[in-house]
């Protein structure tokens, strides 16, 4: 190459490099991309959705919560458990009914994941403040009751509030930033034809639309095929425990579950013109019940104790104590109102037990869909009724449970069941007396009864009140130290297993000091110069018994709970005992309580007297389950008859068979129907 030529090369492209640079056409982002990127903002927003319901606690755990968003991932490899696909479908069908309202795929990423992020903060603090994920319940908080939000909102706020600004803004740029980069700018439906893209864009709202809306309406029905859809992908309710349930199934799908439960079918012949017939009915015979009592319920002061797991291990098939157990409880129900109570969980579901002694409603005639009273029905009733308002002014109507309010949505529960104070671990009003034995994490039933005791006796006041306790609650890690209970099996039985044996004699101990607590708790009340009555009950066994469960034959062994009914030396029913109380069931307590002292009745306790003279006990389908409880949705609810044996519902004689489907009609009318009742005074207590 020649000099020459080399400079002129040199010249050439000095010139090109001072030439304007010509602009960079940027080309559309193709189809299979935007299919990806939906995907990857889909699961982004389940991801920043998890995050709200997943945070460490210092409570004593009852379910072991996941930890977050990655057991979701490990899962779906490890046991197939595909709840975060599920999450991901729901998501994903909101997502894309914003895509096609705004058409823009870089604008409508931001509002969703906007929403998820005000989403999630809001759940970050309820669960931080009350530890209870947001319910559909808390939609109400929309309306009137904004203000109510800032009841989420705990110390250090702000830094939260500041760090979801940061992601959203970080999201933003982001989106901004593809935006530019996409020749398409984010259009998603691009047709010559503004007709045929406004059909299509039509259709791609309503289908995703409609299937969300059907899809919300069925899942919380058992056996639709919604409920069996999500079942299928990994869906396992954990009703009791809404932060537990959140994290495990993933909120949007928790959340969903609860819009619309299938409370109960309606019954044949339901109307206004059936119910004045009934509450008519039930009228006439509290007037002949009437007659014959002088006392009113509300003239003494009612306590409602459900003793946690109590039962007696001596009555569990196949095994053996060195010692009695609960002899102080055995002596009670000898002496007075008592017997064997048949309970719908083994294991858990407290909470069933407890809304169906203060209601008088009955699991068995719920739809098995509505697994969970406290969170899927009463939040969003009406009409409640309770036990405790028979005693009129709130501040007659206590609550205590040395645990966290939260808790199967207690707390919001009982103000709306009409108590004034709800004494737990946390919140306005603190449990007084929080003594543990031991290693025991939980607060002695010694320390409980002191806390009833301390506001029984500071007033001359009637009250109702309602104790749960917590000492005896899973696990049983061994938490005494100077246990001398043993436990082995029975001639002829399995062998007990290093776990089952630990377990139960941990159990037994612990039901031991329940029973001396007890009769410790009567005693001081005895002292008290004012008419006491106390209704107490062990909700269901622990589900430590695994070698009993194994058989099917033990079943209802596994659902019998010890019961009775106790008045105090002031009470003029002291020492009575009602008959045909050998069985029964926790919808009937008001009523035998009300029998029990003697006391008139309304028509709905003299139908609840009735139906008890018919049918002992009832519950809903239950089998055995030794991780925790169940219900079986086919078949016939359980009942018995006055000696302890089940009873055919088709071999009734026809007055029970009208007892239960007016039982039906009533508690329809209560809980999923018109109301009717309310206007009948069905309700309502005599007045003195």
């Amino acid at each position: 190459m020649s000099e020459s030529t080399g400079m002129a090369d040199i010249e050439e492209l000095d010139i090109k490099r001072a030439q304007p640079r010509t602009k960079r056409r940027h080309k559309p982002f193709p189809g299979w991309l935007y299919a990806v990127l939906f995907l990857v903002f889909d699961f982004a927003a389940v991801a920043i959705l998890q995050w709200g319901v997943t945070m460490s606690s210092t409570r004593v755990e009852l379910s072991s919560p996941l930890v977050g968003l990655g057991d979701l991932i490990v899962k779906m490899f490890t046991k197939a458990n595909f709840v975060l696909v599920l999450n991901m479908i729901l998501v994903g069908v909101i997502y894309m009914v914003l895509l096609m309202l705004i058409n823009r795929f870089w604008i409508a990423t931001p509002v969703l994941l906007a929403v998820a992020i005000v989403i999630a903060v809001i759940e970050h603090f309820k669960i931080g403040i009350r530890y209870e994920a947001i319910l559909p319940s808390d939609l109400g908080f929309l309306g009137s009751n904004t203000g109510n939000l800032m009841s989420f909102v705990p110390a250090g706020w702000q830094w939260v509030v500041l760090g979801a600004v940061a992601v959203f803004a970080a999201i933003v740029a982001l989106c901004v930033g593809l935006n530019r980069i996409d020749a398409r700018h984010g259009r998603m439906i691009r047709t010559a034809n503004p007709g045929m893209a406004a059909a299509v864009r039509l259709l791609l709202i309503l289908c995703p639309a409609l299937f969300l809306g059907v899809y919300a309406m069925h899942v919380g029905t058992v056996g639709s095929w919604a409920n069996v859809f999500s079942s299928a992908l990994g869906d396992i309710p954990s009703m009791w425990d809404s932060v537990y349930d959140a994290q495990r199934n993933g909120p949007v799908v928790a959340f969903v579950r609860q819009l619309n439960p299938k409370v109960m079918d309606e019954p044949e012949g339901y109307s206004e013109e059936t119910m004045r017939e009934v509450a008519a009915r039930y009228a006439d015979a509290a007037d002949a019940m009437n007659e014959t009592r002088s006392e009113y319920l509300d003239e003494s002061t009612v306590i409602f104790v459900l003793n946690e797991s109590f039962s007696d291990p001596s009555r569990v098939p196949g095994i053996e104590l060195n010692q009695e157990a609960t002899p102080e409880v055995d002596a009670i129900r000898e002496q007075t109102t008592g017997g064997l109570m048949l309970s719908s969980g083994y294991g858990g579901g407290t909470a069933n037990l407890e809304y169906m002694s203060l209601t008088g409603m009955s699991m068995a005639n719920f739809n098995s869909s509505l697994t969970s009273p406290y969170q899927q029905l009463v939040p969003s009733q009406r009409w409640t009724t309770s036990v405790n308002q028979m005693w009129g002014d709130a501040e007659n109507s206590l609550g205590f449970h040395p645990y966290e309010p939260s808790m199967y949505s207690r707390a919001t529960n009982y103000r709306k069941f009409g108590f004034s104070h709800f004494y737990t671990l946390e919140g306005d009003d603190v449990i007084a007396h929080r003594d543990t034995i031991d290693k025991s994490p939980y607060v002695s039933d010694a320390a409980t009864y002191r806390s009833v005791l301390d506001e029984v006796g500071s007033t001359d006041a009637n009250q109702f009140i309602s104790v749960i306790t917590m000492q005896n609650h899973m696990p049983y890690n061994d938490w005494y130290s100077d246990n001398e209970f043993t436990v082995t099996n029975t001639d002829g039985a399995e062998p007990l297993g290093e776990d089952e044996t630990r377990e139960i004699e941990t159990y037994a101990k612990g039901v031991s000091l329940s029973d001396k607590a007890t009769a410790e708790f009567l005693d001081e009340l005895d002292a008290i110069d004012k008419p006491i009555t106390v209704v107490f009950y062990g909700d269901h066994l622990p589900g430590i018994y695994s070698t009993a469960g194994e058989d099917q034959n033990n079943s209802l062994a596994l659902h019998l709970t010890d019961y009775f009914i106790w008045s105090n030396k002031a009470s003029s029913s002291q020492g009575t005992k009602n008959e045909n109380s050998d069985y029964t069931s926790p919808n009937y307590f008001i009523a035998q309580a009300a029998e029990h002292m003697n006391a008139k009745v309304s028509p709905f306790l003299a139908f609840l007297t009735q139906m008890h003279e018919h049918v002992s006990a009832m519950e809903p389908p239950v089998v055995n389950n030794i991780q925790g409880w169940s219900r079986i949705p086919e078949g016939q609810p359980i009942y018995l008859d006055a000696d302890g044996n089940p009873m055919v519902e088709s071999e009734m004689d026809a007055a029970t068979r009208q007892l239960l489907e007016d039982y039906k009609l009533i508690q329809y009318d209560v809980t999923a129907g018109d109301g009717y009742l309310k206007d009948f005074g069905f309700m309502d207590a005599p007045e003195r």
